[in-house]
């Protein structure tokens, strides 16, 4: 598990897989709103929650379809249905190699966006805590889209289709957390629910995952 944890990070840091694009587009989404709803510091402090996660979301979007793909290609999935491993682990580990070259780096860069949407000072903690909760359930969601469409061509917008209504539990909830968060209010409330749709997604979707992956490699 190890080894397949190892292989895909490399690969991921090395081909492309998502950990600088991913990056790359947080910081571009987020440095593009001032410029689209102005700079009012007022707007920008009620909307930063909102957007941060959107931000988020679409991010760790944008790997999804490389998850499985790759292996897909060149015959590796085959390799790894019939090893000594199950799928459900592979899909696990899958989850966990994509979370963190994706959504742990967007946890990190969270708090500099958040000073740049002028994030009241007290949210940046919320912030940072609802997407360290947050972000493995989209992790989670995003392995089990990725084998229900792996082996299709330009699977990619047919993926996005799947996950994204998945997704709005993860985000309400997250952006709820650091709104509640901005007003000085208790945010334990959306922060606890948030850790509840993650514990959830990642007890059962590894075996969803791998339940789609049977039958796709038959």
């Amino acid at each position: 598990m190890i080894g397949l944890l190892l292989r895909d990070l490399n690969l991921a840091v090395r081909a492309g897989g998502g950990f600088g694009l991913g990056l790359a587009f947080f910081l571009i989404f987020a440095s593009l709103v001032p410029f689209g709803v102005g700079p009012e510091t007022g707007v920008l402090r009620v909307i930063a929650p909102g957007i941060l996660w959107l931000g988020a979301l679409f991010a760790c979007l944008l790997s999804l379809d490389r998850i499985f793909q790759l292996d897909w290609e060149d015959g590796s999935l085959d390799l790894l249905a019939t090893s000594p491993l199950p799928l459900e682990g592979v899909a696990a580990i899958k989850a966990l190699a994509h979370w963190i070259t994706t959504g742990l780096p967007l946890v990190a860069l969270a708090p500099v966006l958040g000073l740049l949407l002028n994030l009241p000072g007290p949210a940046f903690v919320w912030l940072v805590g609802s997407l360290a909760v947050g972000t493995p359930a989209l992790s989670a969601i995003g392995t089990f889209g990725a084998a229900l469409t792996v082996g299709i061509k330009r699977g990619g917008l047919l993926l996005s289709l799947l996950v994204l209504p998945l997704y709005v539990p993860t985000l309400i909830f997250g952006a709820l957390t650091v709104a509640r968060g901005a007003a000085g209010v208790d945010a334990m409330t959306p922060l606890a629910m948030l850790a509840g749709i993650t514990l959830a997604t990642l007890a059962t979707l590894p075996f969803a995952a791998a339940a789609a992956l049977r039958v796709n490699l038959r």
